[in-house]
């Protein structure tokens, strides 16, 4: 049965947008009543399914766009530019940042004990990592890579791989995976619009750095 698929039956909210209603007496025909129940369950259960979708899908555009705001803030445009210019710039960004902040979406996982200190620990890691790119972004690059290898089926073979973090990584459930990969993968992105220079460790000397 198609999920977007409705009887002509809505109820509106209380700012007007309609919610369609799915009918179990009329949209179902001549089906047993379990199968009718059934069906109708089917149809809710993978609209949850698209609402969930969804909302991971703005909680990334929602970080996404604290990104861009952050790399704004700390763009060395920001040096060529005049006192009163650049103060103009940052109240405008302050003022986004402010209203973004407004937006608060989130979607729940349920977890064991052991999936949430997995998390925790998974966070903590890049928590640090976030907070050591003021002192050293080439090593914080380096280091989101190996945490980017950790959660990938095909990692970079020219980087290596955090073995701490791919434990931690590991014991968190997979939707927790994902959203890790993604915050990653967003703080990678990042780093390429710092033009950020990357570091590959080496046995014999440290670190080894490589112009991105």
């Amino acid at each position: 049965m198609e999920v977007d698929q409705y009887t002509s039956d809505w109820t509106y909210t209380a700012e007007g947008s309609r919610l369609p209603l799915i009918d179990e007496t009329t949209a179902l025909g001549t089906q047993p009543p379990k199968d009718r129940l059934i069906s109708v369950l089917d149809q809710v259960e993978l609209r949850v399914e698209r609402l969930r979708r969804d909302t991971i899908r703005i909680e990334e555009e929602r970080d996404s766009l604290l990104s861009t705001l952050d790399s704004v803030k700390h763009s060395e445009l920001l040096g060529d530019i005049s006192e009163c210019d650049k103060d103009d710039i940052l109240r405008y960004s302050e003022r986004i940042l402010a209203r973004a902040m407004t937006v608060t979406v989130a979607v729940r996982t349920d977890r064991d004990p052991q999936q949430e200190e997995a998390l925790h620990q998974v966070n903590m890691y890049i928590d640090q990592l976030v907070m050591s790119v003021q002192e050293d972004a080439v090593v914080a690059h380096t280091r989101c890579q190996t945490y980017m290898n950790a959660c990938s089926s095909q990692p970079d073979p020219a980087s290596a791989t955090d073995k701490n973090f791919e434990t931690a990584i590991l014991g968190c459930t997979l939707d927790d995976q994902k959203r890790v990969k993604k915050r990653l993968q967003g703080l990678l992105e990042y780093f390429a619009r710092l033009n950020v220079t990357t570091c590959s460790m080496s046995d014999s000397d440290g670190y080894r750095y490589i112009n991105v």
